[in-house]
């Protein structure tokens, strides 16, 4: 598997088989409702040729109107993966795309790979996150989340690997409760994101005994 960390929330899993995108953020829209993007986009990202994509929830950091018509639309052919808040929005768009309403529980296969998709607390009702296992390895991202022990109870397969916010706004999890929230979980690995595109976060604040900081846009070596 091949991780590519696409700013904020963004993520690019890669296999043989297949090509999954979560959560892509690549216009400068939050500035309508927040603040500019801080790190410009390579010409690369809009290259990405996804099977599947992921949307953990609506807010337009994960769920962009601007990016969004680029990878799917009349003519594209992508299955999608979504929460109802999104999949009410996204299935518009039409076309050969295969548009599945998920909720907490729901498993997937596709190609080499399995995605389950699992709770969040959210300001969204509806936000997801979603465990990807491909070839014994378990990638789980969190989206947008608060630290809640109860939501981990359901998850009951080894996480190797854990993407998730430590920013501490939006009702997302800080640094410290992050740290709590891997311990919970059980992770080998934990990788921090959502941070640096909209902000001037120092990943540096998240302390954990095994901790990938990633670098924006470049292939994670795990």
């Amino acid at each position: 598997m091949k991780v590519t960390w696409l700013g904020q929330a963004g993520l690019l899993f890669v296999t043989d088989q297949t090509t999954i995108l979560v959560d892509p953020y690549f216009s400068d829209s939050a500035a309508a409702v927040a603040v500019h993007r801080k790190i410009d986009v390579p010409d690369f990202v809009w290259d990405i040729k996804p099977d599947l994509m992921l949307f953990t929830h609506d807010h337009i950091d994960h769920y962009d109107p601007e990016t969004v018509p680029h990878f799917i639309h009349a003519k594209s052919a992508v299955t999608v993966l979504s929460p109802c808040s999104v999949w009410e929005k996204v299935r518009k768009a039409g076309g050969s795309n295969n548009f599945v309403r998920v909720s907490p529980g729901v498993v997937w296969s596709h190609g080499d790979v399995t995605v389950t998709t699992v709770g969040a607390v959210h300001s969204d009702p509806y936000a997801v996150g979603y465990i990807i296992e491909h070839q014994g390895k378990t990638y789980y991202v969190t989206g947008d989340t608060l630290f809640c022990p109860s939501m981990l109870q359901s998850i009951n397969i080894s996480v190797d690997y854990v993407f998730l916010p430590i920013n501490g706004k939006g009702n997302n999890m800080n640094a410290v409760d992050a740290a709590k929230f891997c311990d919970c979980v059980g992770a080998r690995y934990a990788v921090p994101i959502h941070f640096g595109t909209l902000d001037d976060l120092d990943p540096s604040v998240f302390v954990w005994k095994n901790v990938l900081i990633p670098t924006f846009y470049k292939e994670m070596t795990f």
